[in-house]
């Protein structure tokens, strides 16, 4: 497991625009007291995807903020919030960012 994230919530969102990540990622860290783990491209074209790490309440009031400043700019493609990811799930993640 990634130390620097231990215990930590995630939050993910995919836009289908790489741009309007950018433009809600830092809508998000302005709202919550959260890191941005990783951004990146996705398989859709000009899409991306934004990992965030805080506390589970933080990753939510983020998210809530993100997803809001997104809608009018893109879509939508996917969401979530992982509160306590298990050990092998953290090691799929540090393996698909390249830590």
């Amino acid at each position: 497991m990634t130390e620097r994230y231990a215990g930590m919530a995630i939050g993910i969102f995919e836009l289908e625009s790489e741009c309007a990540c950018f433009v809600a990622l830092d809508a998000a860290v302005k709202a919550a007291d959260v890191k941005i783990q990783a951004v990146e491209r996705n398989r859709l074209g000009a899409g991306a995807c934004v990992k965030m790490r805080g506390t589970v309440s933080n990753i939510k009031a983020a998210m809530e903020v993100a997803l809001e400043t997104a809608r009018p700019l893109t879509n939508i493609i996917s969401h979530t919030v992982i509160a306590a990811p298990l050990e092998d799930t953290e090691t799929v993640i540090a393996m698909t960012i390249g830590k």
